[in-house]
């Protein structure tokens, strides 16, 4: 696609309006995603993030290490020594990265677990290069052009958010304002975590969790919707992803988590 105007012909009267360009799409590689033993996942900051803060990692609630986190848990602030593969641009690991704490964990209204790291943003970005994805402090924008990136398989998926589901509910448990995909991201297991990155800014705006892999309706691996009247739905091969500026508002400079803190409405223990 040509992105500049076109060239007004010799002797023209006047230049004809031309209406901007729309802008580029940012480029999504692997560079900060992260590859568990079972799940995808990538190296977070918040927009108030610093260089010297503890790195924080991000996947799903139901990727954690000890079991997934039973309907209505919460859990904060748990020892951990979990262990991540840092991926390049390119999908290469190039290091392996610990935790030191899971700092937030559930799988109640939403689904997913942040780690925090034994070393900061600065040193990961001066010994191997790469920068932290920036979670988003902005709801997604239903139509937004988005790509979901796991570093388990190494593959990434294109596609556009469809919309929005008030309740999502597969087996016991049931996650709020959900993200529906279009067709094209057929996620498959192992893509659980995943960060999903609008790519006209570049920023993560979801982290990806389920499918409905049979037809089922509501049960384990088969969510389905449920809409503010109580009306059950199920879409046979669609893929969904939970939500993330949610929890900007709850971490305080040094990528502290305050789940009391004005505007953080993630569960509480």
């Amino acid at each position: 696609m040509l992105l500049g105007a076109a060239a007004t012909p010799a002797g023209a009267a006047a230049a004809v309006p031309v209406s901007a360009p729309a802008p580029a799409a940012v480029t999504v590689n692997y560079a900060g995603t992260v590859a568990l033993d079972d799940c995808s996942g990538s190296v977070v900051r918040m927009p108030n993030s610093q260089p010297t803060d503890p790195a924080l990692v991000l996947t799903n609630g139901h990727c954690l290490e000890t079991g997934m986190p039973d309907a209505g848990q919460v859990i904060v602030n748990q020892s951990s020594n979990r262990s991540f593969t840092l991926l390049n641009a390119s999908g290469r690991g190039v290091a392996t990265l610990r935790a030191s704490k899971v700092v937030y964990a559930t799988m109640t209204n939403t689904d997913v677990t942040l780690y925090q790291l034994t070393t900061t943003y600065a040193s990961i970005q001066q010994r191997y290069g790469i920068s932290p994805l920036t979670i988003s402090a902005d709801h997604p924008t239903a139509g937004a052009a988005i790509k979901v990136v796991s570093g388990y398989w190494k593959r990434t998926y294109s596609c556009s958010i469809d919309g929005f589901v008030y309740q999502l509910k597969e087996g016991d448990w049931t996650w709020s304002d959900s993200v529906r995909y279009t067709s094209s991201c057929d996620t498959i297991g192992g893509t659980s975590g995943s960060p999903v990155i609008d790519t006209s800014t570049g920023l993560l705006v979801a982290v990806n969790n389920t499918g409905n892999e049979d037809g089922e309706s509501c049960t384990v691996d088969n969510p389905c919707e449920v809409d503010q009247n109580g009306n059950v739905t199920v879409h046979e091969g669609t893929n969904y992803a939970e939500e993330t500026y949610l929890l900007t508002a709850c971490f305080d400079p040094g990528n502290t988590l305050d789940l009391t803190a004005a505007g953080c409405t993630l569960p509480r223990p």
